[in-house]
């Protein structure tokens, strides 16, 4: 078997606020493995400033992972746990080799009758007129649930464009999520929750800061509204600690990105952990091109969650790969006439 990395960056067709700053492009890198003729593609989506893996020794470890491939799958897997996004690239380059096509991972209704997936309609942060040109174009795209981005501009400005939704909308026709990407302080984080409850608001993501678990943990007994956890997963990766936090702070839902978290098999240890603590829980992607977004979206079906996922993220740039990938009405479908543009992903192999 021969193993090989390369880097890609990815361009956004319009640069994307989050809390940590506006987004112009997106590194991400790739492992190939090829093996008696046959292909396996797998991405590692690092995200700068949120990956617990974002270090200066990131190619490095990147190519000790390929000259080492021939330790196998379960041994790289083990000695990878503190580089959860190249552990993640390492599953889907093997489930893509093992493969009879290295684009089909987990076929399955989604891949083979086009069975959709509901998703999320993502607003990013942005000024109030970009904010809600977002919101009229998600609207119109039938999206029936729509994911913000809070915590950039002006509080009250993001209150009125919650306020314009409902005006418009029950939230039987469309349900809200908030992500504050732990925008507000411990000590205004309750009052804020209570504004945001008056929006019939789903969810908010991660409020405060990770790492605050007795501040997290009063949120989530007190809050008017169901709080999850996404950035408080990250660099958690004993069962143990991952109980322990569960258990501490019981937070309404848990956020899985499995670029974050170490892959498919770390989330399913998190799910598994959840349901145990009557926990809710949904997947989302991290930025990812098209070929980590095939793979998380792939999975997701299998899991059989109803609840919409946060898979909307592949239009997001301009050279991303050509895939079957589509998203319609608020469901992302997999496309079985349509073909991965097979040149630039050969490109990769160069």
């Amino acid at each position: 078997m021969k193993a090989t990395y390369t880097k890609y960056n990815l361009d956004f067709k319009v640069p994307s606020g989050t809390s940590r700053g506006v987004l112009a492009q997106k590194e991400t890198w790739f492992i190939l493995l090829e093996e008696e003729g046959n292909m396996g593609v797998g991405e590692c989506g690092v995200l700068r400033g949120l990956s617990f893996d974002d270090v200066p020794d990131y190619e490095e470890q990147l190519a000790w992972t390929c000259q080492n491939i021939a330790l196998g799958e379960a041994e790289l897997l083990k000695r990878l746990t503190l580089f959860p996004s190249i552990r993640f690239g390492l599953e889907q380059a093997f489930l893509s080799l093992r493969s009879k096509d290295p684009f089909k991972l987990f076929p399955s209704n989604f891949t083979e009758k086009e069975e959709p997936i509901a998703i999320n309609g993502l607003i990013w942060m942005g000024d109030e007129t970009f904010m809600l040109s977002q919101l009229e174009q998600k609207l119109q795209e039938g999206f029936k649930c729509i994911k913000m981005k809070i915590g950039a501009i002006d509080f009250e400005k993001e209150l009125a464009i919650l306020h314009s939704i409902r005006n418009r909308f029950s939230k039987e026709e469309i349900e809200l999520r908030v992500d504050a990407n732990g925008a507000f302080g411990p000590h205004e984080a309750m009052g804020k929750l209570q504004e945001l409850s008056a929006y019939q608001i789903h969810s908010i993501e991660q409020p405060i800061k990770p790492r605050q678990w007795h501040a997290m943990a009063q949120l989530c007994e007190d809050t008017p509204l169901p709080i999850a956890l996404d950035e408080e997963l990250i660099g958690i990766f004993d069962v143990t600690e991952k109980e322990r936090m569960l258990q501490t702070i019981k937070p309404q839902y848990i956020i899985l990105k499995p670029s974050l978290v170490g892959g498919f098999a770390a989330c399913s240890e998190w799910i598994s952990l959840a349901e145990q603590n009557n926990i809710g829980w949904w997947i989302t992607s991290a930025l990812e091109s098209n070929i980590g977004l095939n793979a998380i979206a792939q999975w997701t079906y299998t899991l059989e969650n109803e609840m919409p996922q946060g898979l909307g993220t592949g239009s997001l740039y301009t050279n991303n790969f050509t895939c079957p990938l589509e998203v319609a009405n608020g469901n992302l479908y997999y496309r079985k006439e349509r073909n991965w543009n097979l040149d630039l992903i050969k490109q990769l192999c160069i």
